[in-house]
């Protein structure tokens, strides 16, 4: 079949089977490739050459068509059915006659649980490494929230024993229910779908993500990587309540508490309003005893400042310190007057040596002052025989008084 020379136009259109047979030419250059996921359905006809499976991603909602050989399903050494995790190696093929792809199969290894935890391990290194585990991102949970979203199976365990165990608790709690699958290729994005619907609602204070036990594949959605960033981009505090003691899925570490069972999930998010209103019963007896220990000691030292004297008598301080200024006034008044007779009688022995000291009882002791008169006037003392010449008028002064001489001659 030759192909049309040019592009396709509307007036020359390429006819189906020419455009059939130009994917098929493109798919089938293609090279065979490993493709890893979960088997949701197989056809394997007794008499048939051909098996039909269907290969879905876990965590999205795609799948692929396969075919091979049913010798190579029934010839597996890990039986195969729908739900297993396989990886398989084929060639992608276009069939023109119905226009369908498939990828036809040659090898399919069953993935086991070694692997599987492998991969979990390998993810939670990833996820550790970009923080998405630390602790200090952690949310605090409200201590009453007021409606709280659940994500769980429809008609599940893990709901009745939430909703029982959160409402026998605190009746007037509130639920937002989001029924999702919790195993299988559409667990995660009905999961993500509802977490984000719920932490979009402003209403919404806590989210529990809850579901039983079960086997290794039936938590791998909790183990998901999509999961677990949705939850770790979530603004609402998330409560991780998966299997059971023994379960930890990769949920448990990101989710901002980790609940061992659904039930201790509705223990951690509700409280007990019987406890709670025994504790507030309890703290009202405390605070009443602790304050009326305060007043009692309150009053016993109000009672003993009372007692001080200070407080009992407050005029005595002052009448003790009247008698102490009396005293002290007294004693200053006594020492005055022994320093002024002191004084005194010092001031008396001193007049006594000036008496005695002074020039009139020097001259009542037989001594005279001779004073030389002075042409011009006046008197000068006569200290030497120089000082009165013969003739030299004389005033002589003698202990009763004053006398006038003349100097006669100078004796040798």
């Amino acid at each position: 079949m030759t192909a049309p020379a040019g592009p396709s136009t509307p007036d020359q259109p390429w006819p189906v089977r020419v455009v059939a047979s130009k994917i098929a030419d493109w798919i089938h250059r293609l090279g065979a490739v490993w493709v890893e996921g979960e088997i949701t359905q197989m056809s394997l006809r007794p008499g048939t050459r051909t098996a039909f499976v269907v290969l879905r991603d876990p965590s999205a909602n795609m799948s692929l068509q396969l075919t091979c050989p049913p010798s190579l399903i029934q010839s597996s050494p890990v039986p195969l059915t729908e739900g297993s995790r396989v990886v398989v190696h084929g060639k992608p093929s276009f069939y023109t006659g119905r226009g369908t792809l498939s990828l036809r199969v040659t090898e399919i290894r069953a993935v086991g649980i070694g692997e599987l935890l492998a991969r979990i391990e390998r993810l939670r290194k990833a996820l550790d490494a970009e923080g998405l585990f630390d602790p200090r991102l952690k949310r605090p949970l409200p201590f009453l929230p007021a409606t709280v979203g659940l994500i769980t199976g429809r008609a599940s365990a893990a709901e009745r024993d939430v909703l029982s165990v959160a409402q026998r608790r605190w009746p007037e709690v509130r639920f937002e229910v989001r029924n999702t699958a919790v195993q299988g290729p559409t667990a995660v994005a009905q999961v993500v779908e509802a977490l984000a619907e719920l932490d979009a609602d402003p209403r919404i204070d806590v989210i529990i993500v809850a579901r039983g036990g079960g086997s290794v594949e039936d938590l791998l959605p909790f183990s998901d990587e999509q999961l677990c960033r949705a939850v770790h981009r979530a603004t609402t505090p998330v409560v991780s309540a998966i299997g059971h003691e023994p379960d930890n899925p990769l949920l448990d570490l990101v989710a901002d508490v980790r609940a061992a069972t659904p039930t201790d999930a509705a223990k951690t998010v509700v409280p007990d309003v019987v406890a709670e209103r025994a504790l507030i019963t309890d703290l009202r007896t405390r605070s009443a005893g602790a304050l009326r220990a305060w007043v009692r000691r309150e009053q016993h030292g109000l009672a003993q400042m009372r007692s001080r004297p200070v407080l009992a008598d407050p005029a005595r301080s002052l009448a003790e310190r009247a008698e102490h200024v009396d005293r002290m006034r007294e004693s200053a008044r006594r020492e005055i007057r022994r320093l002024a007779e002191a004084e005194s009688t010092r001031i008396e022995h001193l007049s006594a040596r000036l008496t005695t000291l002074g020039p009139a009882a020097t001259l009542a002791r037989g001594y005279a002052v001779v004073q030389a008169m002075l042409p011009e006037g006046g008197y000068q003392v006569v200290r030497s025989v120089e000082d009165a010449p013969p003739g030299t008028q004389l005033r002589v002064r003698v202990a009763d008084g004053a006398v006038r001489a003349a100097v006669i001659a100078r004796d040798s």
